[in-house]
C-alpha cells in the first residue's frame, strides 16, 4: 500500500510538471494573438479570453489547435484514469487512487507554472480550468481546495482498502461533483464572449464541496469500513 501511494506521489507531481510546461508552450503561443485582440492587459492576466470567433480570424491553424487541445484535456483525464485502475485491486480501491492521482497533479500542476513563470501571483488569480464541455473558469483556489479534498477523501478510502460506500452515498459524492462544476461553468456566456469573469459563485461551489464530502463521510460509516484498515506495512 505504501509503494502504491509512493506510484501515486511520483505519478501526479510528474505529470503535473509536464501539465505545466506544456501550458508554457501554449501561452508562447496564443499571448502574441491575445495582444493584438486585447493590447495593453497584462501577461499575467488570461482574461478577457479569445473568443472563438477571434481565435478563427486570428488564422485556420488556431481552430485546429483549439481542436487538438480539448484532445489532449481528454487524454489527460484517462491517463489519470488509467493510472487509477492500474493502481487499485477493486472499484473502489481505482476510485481512490484516481481522486488522489488528481488532486496531486491539479495542485503540482500550479505549483510548478509558479517556479516556472511566476503564475498565479496569488491564490485568488482566475484562471481557465478546462474545456469541457464548456469552458471552466474559477480563482485558483477553487480548485486547489478540490485536489486538497481529493486527496483526503482518497488516501482515507485506500488505506481502508477502499471505500465501501452504498448507491445514494455514491450519488451524493457525484451530485456534490457536478454542483461544483456548475459553479466552474456558471458564467462561460460571458467568458466565452470575451467579458471579465464576474464574481465566483462560492455559494454554488461551497455546496457542492459539502454535498460530495457528507457523502463520504456518511460511506465511512458504514459497517466494515473502520475494520477493514489495511494492516502497517502491506
Amino acid at each position: 500500500m505504501y509503494r502504491t501511494v509512493s506510484a501515486l506521489l511520483l505519478f501526479g507531481i510528474s505529470f503535473g510538471y509536464l501539465e505545466a510546461a506544456v501550458v508554457v508552450y501554449l501561452r508562447a503561443i496564443y499571448d502574441p494573438i491575445r495582444e493584438r485582440i486585447h493590447p495593453g492587459r497584462s501577461p499575467q492576466d488570461l482574461f478577457p479570453l479569445i473568443s472563438p470567433e477571434q481565435l478563427k480570424a486570428a488564422g485556420p491553424e488556431n481552430a485546429r489547435r483549439l481542436a487538438i487541445e480539448i484532445g489532449r484535456e481528454a487524454a489527460t483525464i484517462l491517463m489519470l484514469a488509467a493510472f487509477g485502475m492500474a493502481a487499485g485491486r477493486n472499484f473502489n480501491q481505482r476510485m481512490a487512487a484516481f481522486a488522489i492521482a488528481f488532486g496531486l497533479w491539479d495542485i503540482s500542476f500550479y505549483a510548478f507554472l509558479k517556479l516556472m513563470i511566476g503564475w498565479p501571483q496569488s491564490l485568488f488569480t482566475w484562471d481557465i480550468l478546462f474545456l469541457i464541455p464548456l469552458p471552466w473558469v474559477g480563482p485558483v483556489i477553487s480548485p486547489v481546495l478540490v485536489s486538497v479534498t481529493l486527496i483526503a477523501c482518497g488516501l482515507v478510502s485506500l488505506f481502508h482498502g477502499g471505500l465501501p460506500a452504498k448507491p445514494w452515498q455514491w450519488m451524493a459524492m457525484i451530485a456534490g461533483g457536478v454542483v461544483v462544476i456548475l459553479a466552474f461553468v456558471w458564467d462561460f456566456r460571458n467568458t466565452t464572449a470575451g467579458g471579465q469573469p464576474n464574481p465566483f459563485n462560492w455559494p454554488l461551489f461551497l455546496a457542492g464541496e459539502a454535498i460530495a464530502v457528507a457523502g463520504f463521510i456518511a460511506a465511512t460509516k458504514n459497517p466494515g469500513f473502520q475494520e477493514s484498515r489495511i494492516p502497517r506495512g502491506s
